[in-house]
């Protein structure tokens, strides 16, 4: 009993071992299979695997309200559809509950599982990490104070949004809808569709990625280097406890 207890400790210390000397690899194969997975949705209705896509949704939906109009899609003439054009092919568009549930059809192609803001701000810590991967300790830890700045523009889009969706005169018209104020402000000196909706291109848009990617840029770098100490220190107590029971490491 005593051997298979020692054998099992032994064991477990040279996998939590092996951990703490590779878990940047670890983090870039779990976190990439965590931000790829949206991406399989459309895959799987391609595919015709609808159940393994709705489960995908299905789980993904806890994370993000997966609005079309603000979500990618895979396989079809666009990227992205403006809420009329999903409007015009989906009957249950005219409140958030019915419109979240529009995933696509075989001639618009088939949702990404999270919007174009979870898109970047997953995406981009994953990054974060291979960055991080590169630099090693080079990579100090980011500052609170950048990281609150770094945060404090989704913070600012995610509300606003948030806001002109529950009081504007209807779903799609609030004032991050129209941005009838950034017209004024800039003088329409850009197109129209830089202004209105969420196309690809549009403020929205870019405000949603651009702001996404400084969020998780920051959350890696803030993050990252701590948990490098963290592991560094249990990678050496292991190492130094193989050391004094005679146990190569």
């Amino acid at each position: 009993m005593i051997s298979l207890q020692y054998t099992f400790a032994v064991g477990s210390n040279r996998i939590v071992l092996a951990l703490t000397r590779h878990w940047v690899a670890v983090f870039l194969i779990a976190w990439g299979l965590f931000v790829g997975a949206p991406w399989l949705a459309p895959v799987f209705m391609r595919a015709g695997l609808p159940g393994a896509a709705n489960t995908i949704y299905l789980i993904y939906s806890t994370q993000c309200h997966q609005l079309p109009e603000r979500s990618f899609f895979l396989f079809g003439p666009k990227a992205m559809y403006s809420l009329q054009e999903i409007r015009a092919v989906w009957p249950y568009s005219a409140e958030v509950v019915g419109l979240r549930r529009f995933i696509g059809n075989d001639e618009m192609g088939w949702k990404v599982a999270w919007s174009d803001r979870m898109v970047s701000m997953w995406t981009s810590i994953w990054f974060g990490g291979l960055l991080y991967a590169i630099l090693g300790k080079r990579m100090k830890p980011l500052p609170v104070w950048a990281f609150v700045l770094m945060t404090a523009p989704m913070a600012i889009d995610g509300s606003t949004h948030f806001l002109a969706d529950i009081t504007g005169p209807a779903f799609g018209a609030g004032f991050r809808d129209t941005n009838a104020w950034l017209a004024a402000l800039t003088g329409n000196a850009f197109t129209p569709t830089f202004y209105a909706g969420d196309a690809i291109g549009s403020f929205n848009s870019w405000m949603r990625l651009v702001t996404g990617a400084l969020f998780g840029l920051g959350s890696a770098w803030v993050s990252l280097p701590y948990l490098d100490e963290f592991f560094t220190d249990a990678r050496v107590a292991i190492e130094e406890k193989f050391v004094r029971a005679g146990i190569a490491a």
